[in-house]
């Protein structure tokens, strides 16, 4: 399908168009998304709730199938001070498919910001729904935490 602009919003058929939006928004924000990781949950499945508090650069997605809570990114190492907020969609659902992008510091495989993109598999909303500065030493194993 790719990705078509309706209104002000963008929209997309499977979760493979959250990595067009997020390079859209990325470009945007000044920070191109270099690497992209799609999330899957250790039981196999694709979507998920999303907890998310964008000031502390914390975000936890809960597995729709097995219930099971996974920190992304190195999230895990700020919960303390974060305040989660579940994320919906203007449509109203409340699960989403889950792309992170990361930008890199030039010549370096030192992240510098990290984008979290969903797609809602009920009306096929793609947006970028947090994005925070994020200084992590090596983006293989920070995206291998998503």
């Amino acid at each position: 399908m790719g990705v078509e602009k309706r209104d002000e919003h963008w929209y997309g058929g499977e979760q493979a168009d959250i990595r067009s939006e997020l390079l859209r928004y990325s470009e945007q924000n000044g920070y191109l998304a270099q690497h992209l990781a799609d999330a899957v949950c250790t039981c196999g499945a694709h979507v998920f709730r999303l907890n998310l508090d964008d000031a502390e650069g914390v975000a936890v997605r809960v597995c729709t199938a097995c219930g099971a809570d996974h920190p992304i990114g190195d999230s895990d190492e700020f919960l303390e001070d974060a305040e989660l907020e579940k994320c919906e969609c203007p449509c109203g659902g409340e699960s989403f498919e889950i792309t992170v992008g990361v930008s890199l510091y030039t010549d370096s495989e030192d992240v510098r910001w990290i984008y979290l993109g969903c797609r809602c598999p009920t009306c096929g909303l793609v947006a970028c729904y947090g994005d925070w500065k994020n200084e992590y030493p090596d983006y293989h194993e920070l995206l291998g935490r998503i």
